[in-house]
C-alpha cells in the first residue's frame, strides 16, 4: 500500500488531498514538528537525506518533492482527461495549451510564490529570536524595510495575478479539477494566511473556500491531523 510521510502543518496535506480526491488507498506516517524551532524531526531522513516532508513510498518507489509526487500520482492514479466521474479529479491534460496551463501551475506555486511566503514568514520571525537587546530595534527596522519594500509589493503583484488568472473559472484550468489546484492549494492558503486581504480579492478567496468545501480535503484534514500555517 502506498504510504505518506506526513509532516504536520506542512506541503505534504495537500498530497492527502489529492489522493483523497483520486481514492487511492493509502496510509499516513505522521511526523511531529519540533516544538522549538518547528523543524521536520531527523527521523524523516530514513526515507530521504534531506530529511523533508513529503515523501511518499508506493511499494520499494519513494518520491520526494511536491511537484513530483503529484505528477507521479496523477499520471498513476487519475483517470484519463475528460474521463473521470462528473465532480472528480482530472487526470493529466492532452499536449496543448491545458497541458501547458498544468505544468505553469506545478511550477509557479514552489518556484514563484512559495519562496516569497518563506522570505516573509523568515522576516517576521527575525526580530523575536534571541539578539542583544540594542539589536533588536535594528533588526526590526531592516526586517520591516525588506517586508515594505520588496515582500508586500511582490505579494500585492501575485495576488492580482491569480485573482485574474481564475477570473471566470472554478479551477486553475476551467471546469477541470486538476493536480494543479492540489499544488497550488497550499501556496494559496499560505498568502491569504500571511497576507490578510479583507473583502480583496474576492475571487482567490472564493477559489480556495471551494477547496476546502470538498468532502475529499475534509477527509484529508480529518487523516493529516490539525493543520494550521505556521508564523
Amino acid at each position: 500500500m502506498l504510504t505518506v510521510l506526513h509532516l504536520e502543518n506542512s506541503r505534504s496535506q495537500r498530497i492527502l488531498w489529492l489522493l483523497e480526491e483520486l481514492q487511492v488507498p493509502y496510509e499516513v506516517v505522521v511526523h511531529r514538528r519540533d516544538p522549538k524551532t518547528m523543524l521536520a524531526p531527523e527521523a524523516l531522513r530514513a526515507f530521504h537525506p534531506l530529511g523533508k516532508s513529503p515523501v511518499i513510498q508506493d511499494g520499494a518507489l519513494i518520491v520526494a518533492e511536491s511537484g513530483a509526487i503529484i505528477e507521479y500520482l496523477v499520471e498513476r492514479y487519475a483517470a484519463p482527461w475528460g474521463m473521470e466521474a462528473p465532480g472528480s479529479m482530472a487526470g493529466l491534460p492532452p499536449a496543448g495549451r491545458d497541458r501547458l496551463d498544468y505544468r505553469y501551475w506545478l511550477h509557479y506555486a514552489e518556484g514563484t510564490l512559495m519562496p516569497l511566503l518563506v522570505m516573509t514568514l523568515v522576516f517576521r520571525r527575525i526580530p523575536h529570536n534571541p539578539m542583544p537587546f540594542f539589536v533588536r530595534p535594528i533588526a526590526r527596522a531592516i526586517c520591516r524595510k525588506v517586508q515594505q519594500t520588496f515582500l508586500d509589493p511582490r505579494l500585492n503583484d501575485n495576488l492580482d495575478f491569480l485573482e485574474a488568472a481564475l477570473a471566470g473559472r472554478d479551477w486553475l484550468l476551467g471546469t477541470h479539477l486538476s493536480g494543479a489546484d492540489a499544488q497550488m492549494s497550499f501556496a494559496v492558503l499560505a498568502l491569504l494566511g500571511r497576507r490578510p486581504v479583507g473583502t480583496s480579492y474576492p475571487i482567490l478567496q472564493a477559489y480556495l473556500a471551494r477547496i476546502e468545501a470538498r468532502p475529499a480535503y475534509q477527509r484529508a484534514l480529518e487523516r493529516g491531523g490539525p493543520f494550521s500555517m505556521l508564523g
